[in-house]
């Protein structure tokens, strides 16, 4: 994350492994193709301030047209990153997938998604990425614009870094894990690196409601 408060509330976050809740399940806003700075979007996030989430199209990995709408009567583990991240992304991916895994057959109860905040790289290697982790996860891309309006509606913050010389560009991103509900629901979210135990115990609760 480049804004030093959003980092100091992830610490604090990954420390005490929280997971806030909103009240407010009304549909997303149509929001605007810029976004928030990150501090802003995480302390929305932290105080349930509007909404979070809503209707999105997107197109999968194999090139398929994919709706929010096809996954209700499951719950939702979004996760916006981008193939090139360097750790945080495989990480908290490879969490959502031993978690799935501990949960045996009631897995089945769950869509993982991963969003990519870097399409004009990833739609072509996008396949072989998500092969990598969970066999349910999808991989979702589309254009910068489609990628930033679903950005937006779930505050996920995501900035493209400097290029250095020689180097491919990275992206600051905030690598939260979003929980939807059976009906398209904002439940919550978890800290980026909450654990593999931590996000099967909020799993199994979820799947118990």
């Amino acid at each position: 994350m480049p804004c030093s408060r959003a980092k100091a509330w992830l610490l604090i976050a990954s420390l005490f492994g929280v997971i806030l809740f909103s009240n407010d399940f009304a549909a997303a806003e149509e929001q605007p193709p810029e976004q928030a700075s990150a501090a802003q979007m995480m302390d929305d996030l932290m105080y349930g301030r509007g909404t979070v989430g809503g209707p999105f199209t997107l197109t999968d990995q194999t090139g398929r047209k994919r709706s929010d709408s096809e996954f209700r009567g499951k719950l939702m583990v979004v996760y916006f990153g981008y193939t090139y991240c360097p750790d945080v992304c495989p990480a908290d991916l490879m969490a959502i997938t031993q978690a799935l895994d501990a949960l045996g057959p009631a897995a089945e109860g769950i869509q993982p998604i991963f969003i990519t905040v870097d399409p004009e790289r990833d739609s072509r290697v996008l396949a072989d990425y998500v092969a990598a982790f969970h066999r349910s996860l999808v991989g979702l891309t589309g254009s910068p614009e489609e990628i930033r309006k679903v950005a937006n509606a779930y505050k996920a913050f995501y900035a493209k870094g400097p290029i250095e010389r020689g180097a491919e560009y990275s992206i600051d991103h905030a690598g939260v894990i979003y929980l939807m509900g059976r009906a398209g629901e904002y439940l919550g979210f978890m800290p980026p690196q909450t654990s593999p135990d931590r996000l099967t115990e909020v799993l199994r609760k979820y799947l118990a409601k």
